[in-house]
Order: structure tokens, then sequence, then C-alpha cells
């Protein structure tokens, strides 16, 4: 039978061979990517993980993308060559080459391997960019590893995939620190994270949670949205001073005199008695329900002090043995110590709380609220029944209450785990009768279940981003977020809580913000945390949407906020936006001719919340982040209607299409997209 040591050296292999073999699966998706020659004669091949000749002095055969000597694969122009003579890109399928070519520099910063890419059909899912990252996309992903880092660019500036490669090129040059802590990536939903899921896997990167805002306290998976004014109150840093205020009201909040019986009659814990143990529980800093034992002792304190001079004065005389008074004391307080009815008061004077409970019992009560929340309006909007289901806005409020709480007494794992050692122990005492007892010692004679379940906490042998999943305390060694711009002052809470090292980054575009609590500024919720410690960074080149269709969107982000900048878009295809005004009775009928697209390609419907039309279509905020070949845009009135994100809502909606857009609507046009088709049809 194999010992516990080396079953654990065979799992550490096993994990060893696993991640290895992860990597090297990259090789599916086409190892070998492109080559640079030097003016000096001297080639390099570049790939998406590095190799080296094992039996020639591990002389390099591929270069790792992010190698400093690979920069010049990325940056080299015909203005500024960086010494490059030759840039040659491979174009393969699988395993196989199909074809290559080399760049002749004749657009700065933009080569023929990057417009094959971008008028390549889009799939379920992002793909890496690693074989056409731009210099000025390049830039951000080699920024210094420390600190917070905003990436900002508008719709199809490349700023999630820029951000997930500068995941790989920190877990290259930062191999050591992160693959003790793992790397968090935090998206607005489960939906956008499956898009992008796959592009770090095939860079050969495996150890980094994925997780949307909805999911960060472990056990918790929620999309439910709350309307625009619960957001806006649930997002206010306020919020804090109200958890605190409803934490501060659970404790020790004496209406009528509890009576605890004991032997030689009762003692009443009353309201003096337990002021003088809130006060000194809370005077201790600790967290409500560790604060709890204190609680406890202080009431027991003073309950046993009141009955030693009540029963002492009646039969102890002076000059009586000071041992005398000691032995009643201990006798007093073991006997409440162990009372029933004492139990019970300190239970519902100081109950042990979860975050769930606590939140739950304030939102669902209005004088609970009334206790802890100063405005009429804001009670009004936090108020809900008992039942409702959580949203995504009370996720760092119940993560900001589990740091006001503390933790539960009995953890899950230290039962299971104690639960477990009583079957083991179970077990051997059944083994045990089998044999002479005479001569058999007992395992209990040694040690109890407690006991045996602590040295027998083995190590945990999930893999890195499952146990850092699972574990509300992990800290990262760093954090992206990506949609940052929606973020509320309690959002960013819980994520720099994630990172108390403060290395992040941050994607987001302000001109795409949809929620009532989100960033007006970088600055008005990042300073907060690292105060002029942060640095910014630009994308401002627009990969994915074509001048056709940026025209219209850049006519609505005058609308969102004329001061923002729209990117400027890379390429041109000459396929113009149509428009189409339909009968409301043929709407859907109208919306499945549209999508019928000959040359196939990922296809979209977007239209406005609660929109029917007989099949799935995507809201704006479904489809934020990410990319089709052709969007079909149904009621586009509707949508920027829809307040107070109306506008950014419709921007977000017209940048999604990488080939084609149509609008569909049974309703006239929105004023700003029909100056804006007109003006196109003067230009032309």
């Amino acid at each position: 039978m194999d010992t516990s040591t080396e079953r654990y050296q065979r799992e550490v292999a096993v994990g060893a061979l696993t991640v290895r073999a992860s990597r090297l699966r990259v090789a599916d998706r086409g190892l070998c990517f492109g080559r640079i020659d030097a003016t000096d004669g001297r080639r390099a091949y570049i790939g998406r993980v590095g190799l080296f000749d094992e039996q020639n002095d591990y002389t390099p055969l591929l270069v790792d993308w992010r190698a400093p000597v690979a920069r010049p694969f990325y940056c080299a122009t015909a203005v500024n060559p960086e010494g490059v003579a030759r840039r040659r890109h491979f174009h393969t399928r699988g395993r196989d080459l199909v074809e290559f070519h080399d760049d002749l520099f004749g657009m700065e910063g933009h080569d023929s391997a990057l417009v094959a890419a971008l008028n390549a059909p889009r799939g379920d899912t992002m793909s890496d960019i690693v074989a056409t990252i731009q210099a000025e996309q390049d830039e951000a992903i080699r920024l210094d590893p420390g600190g917070v880092v905003v990436i900002e660019g508008g719709p199809g500036t490349g700023k999630t995939a820029v951000a997930l490669h500068r995941v790989a090129y920190l877990l290259y040059t930062q191999r050591k620190r992160l693959s003790r802590w793992s790397v968090l990536v935090v998206g607005p939903n489960r939906g956008f994270l499956r898009y992008i899921g796959d592009v770090l896997p095939s860079l050969g990167e495996t150890d980094v949670v994925f997780t949307a805002l909805g999911e960060l306290m472990p056990g918790l998976s929620v999309t439910a949205a709350d309307p625009p004014d619960t957001k806006r109150v649930k997002g206010s840093l306020a919020m804090v001073d109200v958890l605190a205020a409803a934490v501060a009201d659970r404790q020790a909040a004496l209406e009528t005199p509890y009576e605890i019986e004991l032997d030689d009659g009762s003692v009443w814990l009353d309201q003096d008695t337990a002021t003088v143990a809130r006060d000194r529980a809370r005077a201790t800093g600790l967290p409500h329900n560790q604060a709890q034992g204190v609680f406890r002792e202080a009431v027991i304190d003073v309950l046993t002090r009141r009955v030693v001079e009540r029963i002492g004065g009646d039969w102890l005389r002076p000059g009586e043995v000071d041992g005398l008074i000691e032995d009643l004391t201990a006798d007093v307080r073991f006997e409440l110590a162990g009372n029933a009815g004492l139990r019970a008061a300190v239970d519902e004077l100081w109950p042990l709380l979860t975050p769930e409970r606590l939140l739950a019992d304030l939102f669902s009560s209005r004088t609970r609220l009334a206790c802890a929340v100063h405005d009429e309006d804001d009670r009004a909007a936090l108020y809900r029944p008992v039942g409702d289901a959580w949203t995504v806005s009370d996720v760092p409020l119940l993560d900001e209450a589990a740091e006001f709480l503390g933790a539960y007494p009995v953890r899950r794992r230290e039962r299971d785990g104690v639960e477990y050692a009583r079957r083991v122990m179970r077990m051997l005492e059944l083994d045990r009768e089998e044999q002479d007892e005479e001569f058999v010692l007992r395992a209990e004679d040694l040690l109890d279940p407690e006991s045996l379940a602590e040295r027998h906490d083995e190590r945990d042998h999930r893999e890195l981003a499952e146990r850092a999943a699972a574990d509300r305390e992990w800290t990262y060694g760093h954090v992206v977020v990506d949609e940052a711009q929606e973020l509320s002052e309690m959002d960013w809470r819980i994520i720099m809580r994630r990172c108390p090292s403060r290395s992040m980054t941050i994607v987001g575009d302000l001109a795409q913000r949809r929620s009532p609590a989100g960033a007006v500024s970088w600055a008005t919720m990042i300073d907060r945390y690292v105060p002029g410690r942060w640095t910014y960074r630009e994308l401002t080149i627009c990969y994915r949407t074509p001048a056709e269709i940026m025209r219209l969107a850049s006519a609505v982000l005058a609308e969102v906020n004329p001061i923002l900048r729209p990117p400027v878009p890379v390429r041109r295809n000459g396929i113009e936006p149509w428009t189409r005004l339909v009968d409301p009775a043929g709407l859907a009928a109208a919306i499945d001719e549209a999508t019928r697209v000959p040359d196939g390609g990922s296809v979209a419907v977007i239209g406005p919340d609660g929109l029917d039309v007989g099949r799935a279509i995507l809201t704006p905020g479904q489809a934020k982040g990410l990319e089709f070949d052709t969007v079909v845009l149904v009621e586009p009135q509707r949508i920027l209607a829809a307040r107070p994100h109306g506008a950014a809502d419709l921007y977000v909606a017209l940048t999604r299409a990488t080939q084609r857009l149509g609008l569909l609507h049974t309703e006239p046009l929105p004023a700003v997209l029909e100056n804006a088709a007109r003006e196109r049809a003067t230009i032309a």
C-alpha cells in the first residue's frame, strides 16, 4: 500500500505533467507564428511558448512572444525598424503551415497580417492577438508589473485582449510570485468570461481564476440586477456606515430584562448589565461574531458578582477566609456558564450572524432600515420583501458584512474534518474489538477526534485556481478588471480587498458606462486606494469596427459626452450600414430575413430590454465586450430612450459589428442617427 508521502509525490508529478501538457497543447493553435531577421544576420522564430534544444546547450528553437528579444516583431515599422530587416508571418491551420508572407513596412504599425486577422470571421470565443499585436498595444502589455495600470479604449481597440496578454506577460516575467498567489480576472458576466476564456490557455497559461462580479463571494453565483436607483444606493460608499449601523443594531438592544434561574434563586440580566457587556465587547475591536464570547463573559462577570454579593451577605461573617469567596465565585461562574437560559439570552442579545442573514434582515425590515439609513428615499430603494433573490449589487455588501461579522464559529471544513476523524476512530475501535483487548492500545487513549483531524489535515491537492476561487480571504498576486467603468464604490472595495499588493490591470471605457453607480472618472475610484500612484494608457485605434459603421457610432458618442474622442478606425470595408422601416407586425419576419447572411459568419440581433420578437436577442448590456461579423440592431429609438444609460447602450450596440450593420425600426430613427445617415449620403 502506498504511503501518504508516496501518494503526494505521485500527485505532484501528475500535476506537473498536466500543466506541461496544457501548455504544449497550444501547438494545435499554431505554435510558431512568425520570424524576425535582424540586420546583423541573426534570426529568431516567435511563438506562443518558448522551446529549447535540450541536446545542444539549450539553444533557443522558439522564442516566447513575451521575451524581450521578440518585441521588435510587434514594434518594428518602416520609420523605426528596430534592427529588423524582415518580418515574416506564418499562417497555420492546426499544425500545418498554409502560407507565409513578409512585411514591407508600408503601413506604419498596421501590416497585412493584421488586416487579414481583422477581416477573418469571428467565432464564439475571443482569439488571441499574439500574432498581430500592434506597437500601441505592446507598450501597454509590457508596462512595469508593479502598481495599478488603467487601460482605456473605445470599442474595438483590443483593450480586453491587451489586458489578457498582459496577464500572460506578467506570468512569464513574474512567474515565481504569481504562481504562488494566482491571478484573478473579473468580468461583467459569465457569458463574457466564456467568450474570453480561451485566450490565456491558448498562450499556455492556466493558473488564472475567471469570475464575474456576481461570483466574488464563494458559493454565490448572482446574475439579477437591481433597478437603477437601488443600484446607485447600494453602490455608494455610504453603505459601509449603513452596514456598521446594522451590525450595531444587533448588539445588546435589551427591551425586557431576562430572568436567569439558578439553583439558589434567580438573577436578572437587565439593561445596565447588557450595556456594560456590550461596551466591553465593542472595545476589543473584534468582529461581531468573535466578540460574542467577550460579551458572554462580561455578562457572566456582572451576574456572578451580583449573585455572590447577595448570597455572601446572608451567610459570610466578617473575618471569614477569602478563599470561601473565591470558591463561591467559581461555583457561580460555573453554573452561569452552563445555564441554558443565559445562553439563550446571549444568543438573542448578541446573535451569531452570517452576512446573508444580516442583509436579509436589514432589507426586509423597515424598522431596521430606519435605524441604519437616514434618507427616506434611500430606505425605499433598499427595502425588499423576504425571500427576494440576491442581486449583483448585493455581493460587495455581503463581502463587507463578512468583514464586520468575522467567521462563523464552526467552519464547515473543520466540522467535516472532525466528523471524518470520528469515523476513522470508530473503524479503529471496531478493528480492536476483533483483537485481544488486553494487548491493544485504544485510539482514544492517545488523542481525540479533533486532534486527529488537525494532525491529518493533508495538503490541499486542488489546482491553485480552484483553491483560490473557493476562499473568500484569498489574496491574489494580480487582478484584472474588465468593463471597470461599471464598478461602484462598493465594488472597488471588494476588488481591492482581494489584492493588497495593488498590482492590477484595469480596463474600461467611460463612454460605455451604463451603471448610475459606475465611474465618472478613473481618479474618483482609484485615488482613494493608490493616490497619484497609478498609470494611465489610452488605446486610440479601433481594429474591430470599420470606418463606415464608426461614423454612426461617433455621432452617438457625442450624445454620451461631447468631450470624449472616438477611436480611429484602422480600415474601411466598403459596406455601408443600412436602415429599414418596417411594420410592427412584420418585425419578426424582417429580422429573420436580415440574419440570413449569404457568406456566413457570426450574426447577432441586439435590441432593447423586453423586446419580444419570438427569438432570443441580446440586450446592449449582454452584448458588451462581444463582437460579431454581422449585427442587426432592432428599435434603436427604444434603446436610446431607456434612461439613464440609453445613449451609452446605443453606442455599445452600434460598435459590435466587424463587417456589417443593419438597423430595423418600427418607430422613427433617433435624430442623431437620422442626421448621421443623411450626412453619409451627402458625402457619398
